[in-house]
């Protein structure tokens, strides 16, 4: 498969990004971006905020985080995502087919949530949210493959990649920011409802999206029948042996690199509504500043994480976004100081500006590691593996800032969290030095050896 740090790529300039997002293809992978984002905080961060307001500890909602285990575990099933159709869906296509099918689940367990609600028992409310979080994540499976498929090259995968991260952002300020706005006025019932039916935005694209047309140049075993021995073994086993076959012993490397590199965004992921609501901030100023300046930084460091792999490559774009994670992070704990509008909306703007740069490169870096015939697989362990640290360690983060508050105090506790979770940002820093190395010796190799 193509690189998406081609030649061809590196000569497209930001201009050229922007006016490819009138692409029909490129406009419904935004959609798309849009429906995968609409259920990820509904089921995390945005949940946590209704949590605290209910009276929730800081220790119960952290654990409760670990809903978000469903992104981690989603290699399991993917390998029945690349190759059954979905129930009563395959007139659609594989894609397609699968896509509508989580989405309305996805919603029926949104849904069911605003019914609910925490006053029913976070029991009540965690089943519903594990139903919503696990058809996100099967939904997650299915649109990346669609991405990378549908792609006719890796010039097109950047491209792709760069629109499915704006939709995606998108979908994240909408449930970060405005639905607090909506929650302020008709509650959290409502506002959980009325995001439930808008994963319709999702069905629509999922109709109107192609279906990809199947790689011939696949791996002949890739293309077994899943219900008989062979292909059901080459459907988990082989994506797992065609990766570390193809990558060697780096493949251990690159695995690590990913698997770190969006901690600073992960850990504290619980606790910043609690802390919002701890300092003081009104639901309208958060949501304020989340959908103005926020948004903008979000959208400038899309396309700024899409200009950079295009103009600098994959490896200098990914170090950047690590420096650039660990100093959003960290900068969260300025508000503890001065929990003032200036303060507050200058870090939403880098918080935000990082995580897009961060989340663009590293989505780019992701889909160029997968190989033909795996590829929902293949992407779903990579995808999996940078959540899987994570998700796992923000189920602490309550924990861990309510033992450090008989010390720092309470708004001391989080400052403390937060510049000790910007600092993990340096390993995969280091890590993805070796391997633009690492790269760099293979290329030169390459280019001293005979054709």
């Amino acid at each position: 498969m193509a690189q998406p740090n081609s030649a061809s790529a590196k000569r497209r300039t930001a201009l050229d990004v922007i006016r490819s997002l009138r692409r029909p293809k490129v406009a419904v992978m935004m959609t798309l971006g849009v429906s995968s984002g609409l259920p990820f905080l509904l089921t995390g961060n945005t949940l946590g905020y209704w949590l605290r307001e209910e009276g929730t500890s800081l220790k119960a909602i952290g654990f409760l985080s670990w809903v978000g285990l469903a992104y981690f575990f989603k290699f399991l099933w993917a390998p029945i995502v690349d190759r059954v159709d979905a129930p009563g869906l395959g007139r659609l296509g594989r894609r397609r087919g699968w896509m509508v099918l989580s989405q309305v689940v996805v919603a029926l367990g949104l849904i069911g949530m605003a019914a609910v609600g925490p006053t029913a028992g976070l029991t009540a409310v965690a089943a519903f949210a594990v139903v919503a979080a696990f058809a996100s994540a099967t939904q997650d499976i299915v649109v990346d493959a669609w991405r990378i498929e549908a792609s006719e090259d890796g010039d097109e995968m950047g491209l792709m990649s760069s629109a499915y991260q704006l939709g995606y952002r998108i979908a994240l300020l909408a449930t970060d920011a405005l639905i607090l706005a909506v929650a302020a006025r008709i509650g959290w019932p409502g506002s959980y409802l009325a995001f439930g039916l808008a994963m319709g935005i999702g069905v629509a694209a999922s109709l109107a999206a192609i279906e990809p047309t199947r790689t011939k140049t696949a791996p002949a075993q890739a293309l077994t029948p899943l219900w008989t021995p062979r292909g059901f073994f080459d459907a988990v086993v082989g994506p797992f042996v065609e990766f570390f076959a193809k990558h060697k012993w780096v493949a251990f490397l690159m695995l690590a690199a990913v698997a770190l590199y969006r901690l600073p965004d992960f850990v504290m992921g619980p606790m910043y509504n609690p802390y919002y609501h701890d300092l003081g901030l009104t639901k309208d100023t958060i949501a304020a500043v989340r959908g103005s300046i926020g948004l903008v930084a979000a959208f400038v460091g899309i396309a700024a994480g899409g200009f950079c792999t295009l103009r600098l490559g994959m490896f200098p774009t990914l170090i950047l976004g690590a420096i650039l994670q660990g100093l959003g992070t960290a900068a969260f704990a300025l508000l503890s100081l001065t929990p003032s509008l200036a303060v507050f909306s200058s870090v939403m703007a880098m918080d935000n500006f990082a995580q897009s740069f961060a989340g663009v490169a590293l989505v780019a870096y992701m889909s160029s590691l997968t190989g033909l015939g795996y590829t929902a697989t293949q992407y779903a362990l990579l995808s999996s593996t940078y959540a899987m640290l994570g998700k796992f360690l923000k189920g602490f983060s309550g924990a861990a800032v309510e033992s450090l508050t008989p010390v720092h105090g309470l708004i001391g506790a989080y400052a403390t969290a937060f510049v000790a979770t910007g600092a993990l940002a340096i390993p995969p820093m280091i890590l993805f030095i070796i391997l633009a190395r690492i790269q760099a010796g293979a290329d030169a190799h390459k280019a001293e050896t005979p054709a």
